[in-house]
C-alpha cells in the first residue's frame, strides 16, 4: 500500500513539476513560482517517507525473518547511508 502511495505523490509531484515549468515559460510572478517548486518538494519528501516505510515493512524485515546476517548489516548500511544524506539535505 505504501509503494501506491508513493507513487500518487510523485504523480501529483510531476503534474505540480510541468506546471510550475508552464509558469516559468509564460512569466507568471516569480513567488508564486516558488510556492508551487516548495509544494512539489513536499509532495516528494512525502514520496520519500512512503517508500522508506514500505522498505523497513518488506525489505528490512524479511532480511531480520530470514537470519541471514549479511543481508541485515546491507539493509542497515544503507538505512544508514540515506539518513547521512538526508541530514546534509535538510
Amino acid at each position: 500500500m505504501k509503494r501506491e502511495e508513493a507513487l500518487q505523490y510523485l504523480k501529483t509531484a510531476k503534474g505540480q513539476v510541468e506546471a510550475v515549468i508552464k509558469m516559468v515559460e509564460d512569466g507568471k510572478y516569480c513567488i508564486d513560482i516558488s510556492k508551487q517548486i516548495l509544494a512539489s518538494i513536499s509532495l516528494l519528501k512525502k514520496a520519500n517517507v512512503k517508500m522508506l516505510n514500505a522498505h523497513l515493512g518488506s525489505c528490512v524485515k524479511n532480511a531480520i525473518d530470514s537470519k541471514n546476517r549479511e543481508d541485515v548489516d546491507t539493509k542497515i548500511k544503507e538505512l544508514g547511508e540515506i539518513i547521512e544524506y538526508l541530514s546534509k539535505v535538510i
